[in-house]
């Protein structure tokens, strides 16, 4: 039975040392007893008290690394089934396939490609996470794995069948920590050993889940630490039973051999449906899913599905409420105002961007909420929207007293025209899309 906070706390040397990288022994206890921390993070534990916790404390599902320090790509420890019992933690990574028909030449661009499919949503920046180098029919994979080294900018995986060729690419990049894909029961000795010589995580399949349960076993008796239970095939449905299932044994049952993060390669007949089956399996329950299209419009909805699974339920996303200035505004600048909830101020942003005029964007504080919501949550008033504009001294800022306020909220034009110095409230579009159009009309009159 998993040990409590106080329990793990009771155990701890209780000095706040801090070497654990948090600021109380208590802080520390508390994030063993979530499994979000190792007891043996401790650097001062007794042997009485590692004796006690290890196993108790261990987390259900291993934490893997795959690259070298400074760009490593982190998956596992997971906590919870569903997303709403409390978070998803490590969101997942896509993985690019560089074909081994590719040229050399061919190749280092599929590579430079992956190094710059890097996106911004909504504030964020959205990446693709790894570059999987396929050493089938590549000619040379010892070269083809060193010209990864060489090029990729983000931590690679070597995929291969043959132990010889495997154990030649990795030897070409061992410091760089690449994951080895996949053993399975023709070739788990072979590539347990090349996985343990190089201290590299191993992906490991089977047709089934006993049998996958058991190469794991071998690769861990082997010395491989880092592990990750690989899947594939045309059958979705199966493959979604099967991931779910080895996720359930970990985390409900805490059954040791299937106690990792999984992975899948997509499998799909044309680009579109590889974009939709690598949005199902980021939501079950990949932690990397391999695909081989690289074009913007296939990575875009992949990577948009990856960020909405992976914030936090409990937290709204939010930007800070102050007065952004969207160009280089001056005192003759349109006024605007939005509320605190980042998709909807990424949103209005983006399109005051489009439409080429600087502008003031005031933002209001609405705990996260968007402007519906906000107002139907009495987060938002046209009281509250004069205090903030007083507070972040916008009138300081232009010469004129024209307000724009969201479509949304024509109810807030008449109180905000009494109460306030903006004297001109002018109602805008209800869908941030027509913000260009109606700032380039305002802007003519």
């Amino acid at each position: 039975m998993a040990l409590t906070g106080m329990q793990i706390y009771k155990l701890l040397p209780k000095t706040n040392c801090k070497e654990c990288g948090f600021p109380t022994c208590m802080a520390f206890a508390m994030q063993v007893a979530a499994k979000q921390k190792a007891i043996t993070d401790c650097p001062h534990l007794s042997d009485e008290a590692k004796a006690e916790m290890s196993e108790a404390s261990a987390p259900p599902m291993k934490l893997v690394k795959i690259g070298p320090e400074g760009k490593q790509f982190v998956i596992g420890q997971e906590t919870v089934m569903f997303r709403h019992d409390e978070k998803f933690h490590r969101p997942t990574g896509i993985a690019i396939t560089v074909a081994g028909s590719l040229s050399d030449e061919e190749a280092a661009a599929k590579i430079e490609q992956v190094n710059k499919s890097v996106y911004t949503r909504v504030g964020e920046t959205l990446k693709v996470a790894l570059c999987a180098i396929d050493l089938e029919g590549c000619g040379d994979p010892a070269a083809r794995a060193a010209l990864a080294a060489e090029k990729s900018e983000v931590p690679v995986i070597l995929m291969g069948s043959d132990a010889d060729a495997m154990k030649k690419a990795v030897d070409k990049m061992k410091d760089l920590k690449p994951l080895i894909y996949c053993a399975d029961a023709s070739n788990i000795d072979a590539y347990s050993d090349t996985a343990a010589s190089a201290k590299a995580p191993l992906a490991v399949k089977g047709k089934d889940l006993e049998e996958l349960a058991d190469l794991t076993a071998k690769a861990k008796e082997k010395g491989v630490e880092d592990i990750i239970l690989g899947f594939e095939g045309d059958d979705l449905g199966e493959l979604v039973r099967n991931m779910t299932v080895a996720r359930r044994a970990a985390l409900r049952k805490n059954f040791k051999p299937l106690g990792y993060p999984s992975m899948v390669r997509v499998t799909a007949d044309n680009p579109e449906d590889e974009t939709v089956f690598a949005g199902m399996f980021a939501a079950k329950y990949g932690g990397i899913v391999i695909i081989k299209g690289s074009e913007p419009w296939e990575l875009l909805p992949i990577m948009t599905t990856i960020q909405n699974i992976y914030t936090d339920p409990q937290v709204p996303n939010t930007v800070e409420a102050k007065l952004y200035e969207i160009g280089e505004p001056d005192e003759n600048s349109p006024v605007m105002f939005t509320t605190n909830f980042s998709l909807t101020y990424f949103s209005v942003e983006a399109e005051v961007e489009r439409s080429k005029i600087p502008t003031y964007i005031c933002v209001v504080e609405t705990e996260g909420l968007g402007v519906l919501n906000a107002y139907a949550g009495d987060k938002i008033s046209a009281e509250s929207v004069v205090k903030t504009l007083q507070a972040q001294k916008v009138a300081d800022k232009v010469k004129h007293r024209k307000l724009i306020i969201p479509g949304l909220l024509p109810i807030f034009r008449a109180e905000i025209e009494d109460t306030s110095e903006w004297k001109e409230v002018i109602i805008g579009p209800e869908n941030a899309r027509e913000i260009p159009g109606f700032l380039a009309k305002m802007a003519k009159e």
